[in-house]
């Protein structure tokens, strides 16, 4: 009776002790690594999230599951197999010299390491090239949302006239006349000459196998506490609650999938991008630009749709700091399209100490060099 009478006491402080770590932010580091390394995300602090991301529906962080293949386009070994050897064929640009691996390195975490991307005899265009790692868990696709598969956005790079300057028809008429491809296309699709639509199919298929190891946070909140340090874990607390990081960075991927003004539309200024607007034709999206993937970020310098910030550092002063809030000049008072940015933005009044927590859990989502040779191209 007395064992019965423990065992029941210990359940009751267990509760106790949850249900007051969702409250009570004022835990220790040691209680936080406890809790947060459980496990079990029931037993996590309470994240502080702003009451309109409640209200769209809101997802917490954690680790990934294994990528989703769409109906019409089912993953085949065949199929993954043709679409890396197009995916580094530059043969698919008009001048057989611009690949989407031009942009999307392996050897760069499948960015380019660039403020902004270059294509066709060096033409730059107007945004950064974000990584392709765990691109199968996104919902929409580009900074400005204009596409809503992998299929499609597959397409965008071909015919842009800064990127690869090729029409997709002409482009698979150069690929089926390729006596070597005829395999391959035999083997993915069952026959020796593709479409257009089957050749975006295979390139959406090999990059939905992009997807990135288990990162030491995974492992953490799986259950082994001895991955992030005392530093770290802070952050990660940091991360759902003071810093409201986690108001956008949020679902297993850290991206909410969704389209924000965080203040750099850079309105009537040099460097001015309209983001969302471009594509929609709606005010309230001017300026907004799609929530990237923390996940591999340290990799992935220089940040922001124009690739203007090339730390992760000045990034995090920046959301520190409440980042830009425009005001309109005398001159802009009836200028339907002045930006505002988002009401999730707002000063943060971290320490430095806080913020160097903050940066070291970030860098703790990498998962260090995915590398992959290219293949031999078909002749």
């Amino acid at each position: 009776m007395k064992t019965k009478f423990i065992a029941i006491g210990v359940m009751v402080l267990s509760l106790i002790i949850v249900s007051y770590t969702k409250i009570n932010p004022t835990l220790s580091i040691s209680q936080l690594k406890r809790l947060y390394s459980s496990g079990d995300y029931q037993k996590w602090p309470k994240p502080e999230v702003d009451s309109l991301v409640y209200a769209q529906g809101f997802e917490d962080i954690g680790t990934l599951g294994q990528p989703e293949f769409p109906e019409d386009n089912k993953y085949t070994e065949e199929k993954a197999a043709l679409g890396k050897i197009l995916f580094f064929d530059p043969r698919l640009s008009k001048s057989g010299q611009i690949s989407c691996a031009n942009c999307h390195d392996p050897e760069l975490n499948w960015g380019d390491a660039r403020r902004v991307s270059y294509g066709e005899g060096r033409l730059q265009g107007i945004r950064n090239s974000p990584s392709l790692m765990n691109i199968a868990y996104a919902k929409v696709f580009f900074w400005d949302g204009r596409v809503a598969t992998l299929e499609d956005q597959a397409s965008f790079p071909i015919k842009d006239t800064k990127e690869m300057n090729f029409h997709i028809d002409l482009a698979t008429k150069r690929l089926n006349k390729i006596k070597g491809y005829r395999t391959h296309f035999q083997k993915a699709f069952g026959k020796e000459k593709l479409t257009q639509t089957e050749i975006l199919k295979a390139i959406a298929t090999f990059e939905r196998t992009l997807v990135s190891p288990k990162s030491r946070f995974d492992k953490f909140v799986a259950g082994d506490s001895t991955q992030l340090s005392n530093k770290e874990v802070e952050g990660l607390h940091l991360f759902r609650t003071k810093a409201r990081c986690i108001n956008c960075h949020n679902t297993a991927n850290f991206s909410d999938n969704k389209f924000h003004n965080i203040g750099l539309t850079y309105y009537g200024r040099e460097y001015e991008d309209l983001g969302r607007y471009n594509v929609t034709g709606k005010k309230e999206n001017v300026g907004e630009f799609k929530t990237q993937s923390l996940r591999g970020v340290a990799q992935n310098a220089p940040y922001m749709h124009n690739g203007l910030f090339p730390n992760l550092r000045g990034v995090l002063n920046m959301y520190n700091a409440g980042m830009p809030q425009p005001k309109r000049k005398e001159s802009q008072a009836n200028d339907t399209l002045f930006p505002t940015t988002s009401r999730l933005i707002q000063k943060l009044k971290l320490n430095q100490s806080e913020v160097d927590a903050l940066e070291a859990f970030i860098s703790s989502l990498s998962t260090g060099a995915y590398k992959m040779r290219p293949p031999e191209l078909p002749q």
